[in-house]
């Protein structure tokens, strides 16, 4: 009996042990570098992949992730708590653009952090990656936007190839990547009273 292969030719057993193992697979990824002192600038490079284990960062937990995960049907919702998925992005970023409409056709839910300009470093510590977009599939870094990669991690985590969100489903609201900090107060000095002001003389000849 012949190996079963998905539509994209690879084998389907390959795919799960390459998820499982966080192997990347070969293809082109479109990606926004951020450059030094974590601005993100364009470039048609792709940055090497950063060696050691990749920690992601704490990501809290809003009222609106709570509310969308609820509606969700069992077995996506069963997914989704295995391999959640977050997509770090920003606007004007063509590869973020076309990850996003992918991620929607799709029917992914999906959390998105915003990375402004300046979040370089802490782009880094969350993910490992230099460029966007970023898409993590529980655990495992995709640096780029490659509809065929996606596809292959997303059907190896066991996503369903067809949207099944329900009707009226809400995402979650975008989140900031960095807290943006909380402006510091202005100390007003209080206004001096007025200078007292002396009483006018008496008229001559009458005294008190």
């Amino acid at each position: 009996m012949g190996q079963r292969s998905d539509f994209n030719g690879r084998p389907i057993r390959l795919l799960a042990l390459g998820f499982a193992l966080g192997l990347p697979l070969s293809t082109t990824a479109q990606h926004k570098p951020v450059g030094p002192g974590g601005t993100v600038s364009h470039s048609d490079r792709q940055p090497g992949r950063a060696p050691g284990k990749v920690e992601q960062m704490d990501t809290p937990t809003t009222v609106s992730q709570l509310s969308a995960a609820a509606t969700l049907p069992f077995e996506l919702r069963q997914t989704v708590g295995r391999y959640p998925v977050t997509l770090y992005g920003q606007k004007g970023c063509e590869g973020c653009d076309a990850g996003r409409q992918y991620l929607r056709q799709r029917g992914i839910p999906y959390h998105e952090r915003v990375v402004n300009d300046g979040d370089g470093e802490a782009l880094e510590r969350a993910t490992g990656a230099k460029q966007l977009p970023v898409l993590m599939i529980g655990s495992q870094v995709l640096r780029g936007y490659s509809a065929g990669q996606w596809t292959s991690y997303l059907d190896a985590a066991g996503y369903p190839k067809q949207s099944r969100l329900p009707a009226g489903y809400a995402a979650p609201e975008p989140m900031p990547l960095v807290a943006a900090a909380a402006p510091v107060p202005t100390t007003v000095a209080p206004t001096p009273p007025p200078p007292a002001v002396a009483p006018p003389p008496a008229p001559s000849g009458i005294r008190f």
